[in-house]
């Protein structure tokens, strides 16, 4: 049996495809399993043992190089992609993105079953000779799980295998001892960034919050994400000593951090499903989005979310942002302390 998997990015939606992944192997371990990913991403199911290929798709680079004008080297990329797509037959291919930059991959691939959601997304739909419905009102990670309860196998409880190695452990404990943080759950992690500027939290608040639990709580505060420089505005807002790893570890180290922290604050972005893949507690901030959707995945998390009239609305820009804005650091800071004492580690 030769499968297919295609979900391009991003880090959560990769994520929430895991289960569905281990669900599949452990069903067929015979089974050939390969998944097309886009770059940014890769590095979650990268040497993954479920899986016997990864595919990468560099399409962002591709377009880039066509509106530059280096069309011939981007042309020689998408070919060398198909080809390699289609070294092999698959009886199956599963598209578990359902828009059209996924959609065309699975025809392209020439799979003999095409499996995605009754969806006209993007025309997603046409591409498909078999399709299940979606339920947008279940999680992701449920939703995902449809697809392989759809074939027959018996879906069992959810699996987040992230592919850390010793290597990912090492890199990620140098860091915490570097800044003088030596013990298992000994500090607070914060990942204050998100890709829509609607799931932010105001920078004030970051630094108030982080400095509460700094001086009140007695607890070293690392500051986890891809931009040093929105860190180092936090931060410069703060009295108190916090230690950044911004833009300093890959994903799976990332994963390695995240396990060893108390807990994890974090607005609604790819490091919270992380954490929630590492089963860290979590204190997630929602603002515009479903946390019904796409919250942190399991037990033992808190969201702390304002119902508005227009909620959720999922939109990427806002004139007031006041679904955020209404949470408040006194908020914040009380459900970390008393997550902290529910944990033991308070």
């Amino acid at each position: 049996m030769n499968i297919l998997i295609v979900k391009l990015s991003a880090i959560g939606d990769v994520i929430h495809t895991l289960p569905a992944l281990s669900a599949l192997r452990r069903h067929d371990p015979d089974a050939h399993i390969t998944w097309v990913i886009e770059e940014a991403a890769s590095d979650l199911i990268q040497g993954h043992p479920d899986l016997d290929r990864v595919i990468i798709s560099r399409r962002k680079r591709w377009i880039g190089n066509l509106r530059n004008r280096r069309s011939g080297g981007a042309w020689q990329e998408m070919r060398q992609f198909i080809r390699e797509l289609r070294e092999r037959r698959y009886d199956l291919v599963i598209d578990f993105h359902g828009l059209f930059k996924s959609a065309a991959i699975v025809f392209l691939s020439g799979g003999r079953r095409k499996l995605g959601y009754d969806s006209m997304q993007e025309l997603s739909g046409l591409f498909y000779n078999e399709k299940i419905p979606e339920d947008m009102s279940r999680h992701a990670v449920d939703r995902y799980l449809d697809f392989v309860r759809y074939l027959g196998v018996d879906a069992g409880a959810a699996d987040f295998l992230i592919p850390v190695d010793e290597a990912n452990r090492t890199r990620a404990e140098g860091l915490l001892s570097e800044a003088g943080i030596a013990a298992k759950g000994a500090f607070v992690a914060v990942s204050p960034q998100a890709l829509w500027e609607t799931k932010l939290w105001a920078d004030e608040n970051f630094a108030r919050l982080c400095e509460r639990i700094a001086l009140g709580l007695n607890r070293p505060v690392v500051f986890t994400g891809s931009d040093a420089e929105a860190v180092a505005r936090i931060q410069a807002l703060m009295t108190a000593p916090s230690v950044s790893l911004a833009g300093r570890t890959t994903l799976r180290d990332l994963a390695c951090v995240y396990r060893d922290a108390a807990l994890l604050i974090t607005t609604d972005s790819g490091p919270m499903h992380l954490a929630a893949a590492m089963k860290t507690p979590i204190v997630a901030l929602f603002g515009p989005t479903d946390p019904k959707r796409t919250g942190p995945y399991g037990d033992g998390h808190v969201v702390l979310r304002r119902e508005m009239p227009c909620s959720p609305c999922f939109a990427r820009t806002c004139d007031t942002k006041l679904c955020m804005r209404q949470i408040t650091v006194d908020e914040v800071y009380e459900t970390v302390r008393g997550k902290l004492a529910e944990t033991g580690t308070g």
